[in-house]
């Protein structure tokens, strides 16, 4: 052990010694290194980051009252994974699986319109970059999916079709890097078990992913390529220009936005939509670039000649296919933006 981790390790005891006597400002200072970690484990677990924030209070609450019965036998990273994934697994049995809207019905016809949202929450909901940073690369050697890779709208939407004892067992091996053994004592199981379990979660995940994930095909293209994806969005949605729109989608594309159930799916069912409702030339509208799911985003703003101003209407969230726009999930939630640090409105 080097000198840095001998003094973090003192550190941390002191810490532990402290907040075990009652010094909350010493627990503070003891979980705040793993808060973002576990807030996007809780996120990858329940596809909705205020569930996710909810979760991780219930977790960091009980951490606090549990300190007394930590006994330093697994690391102080480990134990609080085990929490916050125990207060994930609670909150599971308390709601509907969440899902994108293409997982939900099929797809509609263009000429009837947007539909209407569901009143329940059902819905995969997207986790901005900033300020949430996540690492780059594997949490550990022995992982399978990369941190980044782990938030995708695809690798979270898969994980929702897991029973949530599977989930929790792939994001604690394959995400985290977790041993079978560690993973095993978190949820009172046998590694057997554990092995067994992840080999199905295995099946059912693979099955709905994708050839390639969003970092590798991000990495595929350069910065001139990204900026004309960007810059072409952009453009586009702001002169109305359905036939541009059009030209940078994949065949098969899809689009979705959630709490609307409605999706569309193929080119020209997307362009059909896109004349019929919101590129219709009624109401002029602003993007501003944005990173969510560690995929490009853009924040939508829809001009209100009452306000004067372009106000937060939703949150597109771009997956592609080489440089062509394979899906485009537009999140209808402004009370999002602030979330992502964007403002409710654009000036003019």
């Amino acid at each position: 052990m080097n000198s840095a981790s001998k003094t973090s390790t003192a550190s941390e005891r002191q810490l532990l010694e402290a907040a075990r006597n009652g010094d909350e400002d010493a627990y503070s200072q003891l979980i705040e290194p793993h808060r973002r970690e576990l807030l996007a484990h809780c996120y990858r677990m329940l596809g909705s980051l205020p569930d996710a924030e909810d979760a991780l209070q219930d977790a960091l609450l009980s951490a606090w009252r549990g300190l007394s019965r930590f006994e330093g036998r697994s690391s102080l990273r480990s134990w609080l994974y085990t929490i916050a994934t125990n207060a994930c697994l609670k909150a599971i049995e308390r709601r509907p699986k969440r899902v994108l809207p293409i997982d939900y019905g099929p797809a509609a016809h263009p000429h009837d319109g947007p539909g209407e949202p569901l009143v329940e929450s059902v819905w995969v909901e997207p986790y901005p970059d900033e300020p949430l940073a996540l690492e780059d690369g594997l949490a550990a050697p022995e992982t399978r999916y990369e941190q980044r890779e782990s938030v995708e709208l695809a690798f979270i939407a898969a994980l929702q079709h897991l029973p949530a004892r599977q989930r929790a067992v792939l994001i604690l091996r394959d995400v985290l890097g977790f041993s079978a053994r560690e993973v095993a004592e978190a949820l009172e199981a046998t590694p057997a078990s554990i092995d067994s379990a992840l080999q199905r979660a295995h099946k059912t995940v693979d099955e709905r992913l994708p050839e390639q994930s969003q970092q590798a095909t991000l990495g595929s293209l350069d910065d001139v390529a990204l900026r004309r994806v960007v810059g072409g969005y952009v453009d586009a949605w702001q002169r109305d220009d359905v036939d541009a729109i059009t030209a940078m989608l994949a065949e098969e594309a899809t689009w979705a936005m959630p709490p609307l159930p409605t999706w569309f799916g193929g080119r020209e069912a997307i362009a059909d939509f896109l004349r019929g409702w919101p590129l219709s030339g009624e109401r002029p509208w602003r993007l501003v670039p944005t990173r969510a799911n560690a995929q490009l985003a853009f924040g939508h703003y829809l001009w209100d000649p009452g306000k004067g101003a372009f106000l937060a209407h939703g949150i597109s969230v771009l997956t592609l296919k080489g440089e062509r726009i394979d899906d485009i999930t537009v999140f209808l939630t402004p009370e999002a933006f602030g979330r992502f640090g964007l403002p409710d409105e654009v000036r003019p």
